[in-house]
């Protein structure tokens, strides 16, 4: 019989399978993501990924766009690499990754997340949040959605240009 590790679990919140969620360090103020407990680790979609070195540390310059289908809205970051690692992608593709360390905000909790950057064009979601990121600190209702709020999705104040306007 195999035994199970016991944890007492005292989670600050219940979230939904989707939520809005800030990375204040990387200065991204609101990027949509899905929690996703399949995946060990956080992604986040980058672009123009360039590694160079600041202070005798390894650090990231990379592009994203936070929002699905918006190629005309970009945030650029600067961050440490943590390490290299291989990860498995959704496909069963191992891929090298840089991972780095933020802070992520999801409603009123604030916490240390590692995440792997990669390129997640073709996928919905710009960023995944993965079980390691929400263990012990929030249940999932995967019927819900945004049970954060959906204040951040109002960050970037754009409008979208229709054709009939140009």
């Amino acid at each position: 019989m195999m035994k199970m590790k016991k944890r007492k679990l005292q989670p600050t919140a219940i979230i939904g399978w989707k939520e809005w969620i800030e990375l204040p360090e990387l200065r991204i103020p609101a990027v949509k993501a899905k929690i996703d407990t399949g995946a060990r680790t956080s992604a986040l979609h980058i672009f123009s990924l360039e590694e160079f070195q600041s202070g005798g540390r390894k650090m990231v310059r990379f592009g994203i766009h936070p929002l699905q289908r918006r190629k005309d809205i970009e945030c650029f970051c600067e961050a440490p690499v943590l390490e290299q690692r291989r990860v498995k992608d959704s496909g069963g593709h191992y891929e090298k990754r840089y991972v780095i360390q933020t802070t992520a905000k999801l409603g009123p909790v604030s916490w240390s997340i590692d995440i792997t950057l990669t390129n997640r064009d073709p996928m919905l979601f710009r960023m995944l949040l993965g079980r390691k990121a929400v263990e012990d600190r929030f249940l999932i209702n995967p019927g819900c959605s945004y049970l954060t709020g959906r204040r951040l999705a109002k960050s970037y104040h754009t409008k979208r240009i229709k054709k009939a306007e140009l």
